[in-house]
């Protein structure tokens, strides 16, 4: 199972203690199912850039939680983050600034959801 979530809740001014909760809620969930978890993180947020510190932290905490209950970090804002501009993704690798376009989910599937090593 993927979960990704965040964003939204950040958009909306939900704190990331409750952000993490409700990670947390459902990969304990998933781990009770007994189905393999994978975590996604918080995407950049073009129309906000300099959001991007709050969400790395967020990242951070999201990675450290995922870890400690046994799922797998999928490092989503890193793979489309553009290099050149901090905080927001290449314009080839998003559909609107907020959400990945086709070749976003491409690089995504390429490079986010490699097996280590």
């Amino acid at each position: 199972m993927v979960i990704q979530g965040g964003i939204n809740d950040l958009a909306t001014g939900v704190p990331p203690e409750a952000v993490l909760a409700n990670l947390r809620g459902m990969i304990r969930t998933a781990n009770d199912d007994d189905l393999d978890v994978a975590v996604a993180d918080v995407l950049p947020y073009g129309p906000a850039p300099q959001a991007d510190p709050v969400i790395g932290e967020l990242n951070r905490r999201i990675a450290a939680t995922a870890r400690g209950l046994g799922a797998t970090v999928l490092p989503f804002h890193r793979v489309l983050e553009d290099p050149q501009h901090q905080g927001v993704m290449k314009p080839e690798w998003t559909a609107d600034g907020i959400h990945p376009s086709v070749e976003g989910y491409r690089r995504l599937g390429e490079i986010a959801f490699q097996p280590p090593g």
